[in-house]
């Protein structure tokens, strides 16, 4: 009787064991933290972890309070993965990234127009932690048709951020993605800061950073060398900051192309400011395609306190712009531009036509200015500026001379 009574202690006792954490759910309930590797990841680049991930940010999105999601050192071969919420009981959400996430190079991994990690529909969500996304994109860069064809397949995009709220994204790193780096589409509230982009000067539309249809949007104290446009700044975009930015090799920073599609929105108050731009095909831009399919417009934008350093087009507004071999230019453009400074830039310029503004004809842009412009040429000779239906105003320091 005597060891019945001691099986059946036993038996009522070994629940207890590990109550702290219940086995198999990878979460720390006093700390709020879901390791990934709880969730089966194996951190070895050759496993395929998608899964623990996303049963980590299941996890998380479905408990409440402050929490995150902790990726430790290691490396991390994912296929497309979409971390969406909305996670309704969680105030704030970290995705503390240490290690190395891995793309795979398996383009029949990804359904058309899809991008390998994707944040959507979540409010309050932090990405940070000094760890890298490496899109691999070098094995598949030469299935790039885009740079050629009009209607080519677009290849994926490293990280989107997809209708988020309230959302901070710092130290991290993005490497060799296979088309742009990091795009940002619908979101109000963002933040970033710390952030390197690196691929090489010949990678194709490897933008940096691309936006579209955002609101209150500021990217500071980065480095972008990549092969195409450091940052892109699309349509439907307001209240856009870019500062202290470090950008080339690369296109440099643009505003468009615009006036594209049927559906695109207006632009307006966009700032960059406080930039280097070394060694870039062009400066700071804004370009809009002729014929385009709508009304729209572009207003309020400063480019100002900003560097150039062997820069081949320092300051461009071009609304026939058009990257293709053929392209019909036998309509204006009807993207409005107006309300556009450019102040305090110097440097140097690889082109003997440092300042380009050619606006549209059937809609000159207006109050155009230009501020203590200052820019030297890199190797002999004289600069220029070159100019199509505008009227600029120009005040302070001016070299290249305006346009007459």
């Amino acid at each position: 009787m005597e060891i019945v009574k001691q099986m059946l202690l036993l038996l009522l006792c070994f629940p207890c064991h590990g109550m702290g954490t219940t086995a198999g759910s990878g979460k720390d309930k006093s700390s709020g933290t879901f390791d990934v590797k709880d969730f089966g990841a194996k951190a070895n680049g050759m496993s395929d972890d998608s899964k623990a991930f996303l049963a980590a940010w299941d996890a998380a999105c479905k408990s409440s309070g402050k929490v995150k999601i902790l990726v430790p050192s290691g490396t991390y071969l994912l296929n497309p993965v979409k971390f969406s919420g909305p996670c309704r009981d969680v105030q704030t959400l970290e995705f503390m990234l240490q290690g190395t996430l891995k793309a795979t190079t398996d383009l029949n991994k990804f359904g058309d127009g899809e991008g390998w990690v994707q944040f959507g529909r979540v409010d309050g969500l932090t990405v940070t932690g000094g760890g890298t996304f490496d899109g691999q994109g070098a094995v598949t860069w030469p299935y790039n048709k885009c740079p050629k064809e009009k209607n080519c397949k677009v290849l994926p995009t490293s990280v989107k951020f997809v209708n988020t709220n309230n959302t901070i994204v710092k130290d991290i790193t993005s490497l060799n993605s296979k088309f742009f780096h990091m795009a940002l589409l619908g979101c109000h509230n963002f933040k970033g800061s710390g952030i390197t982009i690196t691929a090489p000067a010949t990678s194709p539309n490897t933008d940096g950073i691309h936006m579209e249809g955002n609101s209150g949007v500021t990217i500071a104290s980065s480095k972008i060398r990549t092969g195409d446009d450091c940052v892109s700044i699309g349509h439907g975009n307001s209240f856009v900051t870019i500062s202290g930015i470090t950008c080339g090799p690369g296109r440099g920073i643009s505003v468009g192309s615009l006036g594209r599609y049927k559906d695109e929105e207006d632009v307006q108050n966009i700032v960059v400011k406080d930039s280097k731009l070394i060694g870039t095909m062009n400066g700071v831009r804004v370009k809009t395609w002729a014929n385009s399919p709508v009304k729209t417009s572009a207003i309020n934008m400063t480019f100002e306190n900003l560097v150039m350093r062997n820069v081949g087009n320092p300051i461009v507004i071009d609304q026939t712009y058009c990257p293709y071999d053929k392209c019909d230019n036998s309509a204006w453009s009807k993207v409005k531009l107006s309300d556009i400074h450019f102040r305090n830039i110097k440097g140097t310029t690889t082109s003997p036509v440092a300042v380009t503004l050619k606006c549209s004809k059937g809609m000159p842009c207006e109050k155009l200015s230009l501020h203590d412009v200052n820019l030297q040429h890199a190797g002999p000779g004289n600069i220029s500026s070159a100019c199509l239906n505008v009227k600029a105003e120009y005040s302070g320091t001016n070299n290249p001379p305006p346009c007459e």
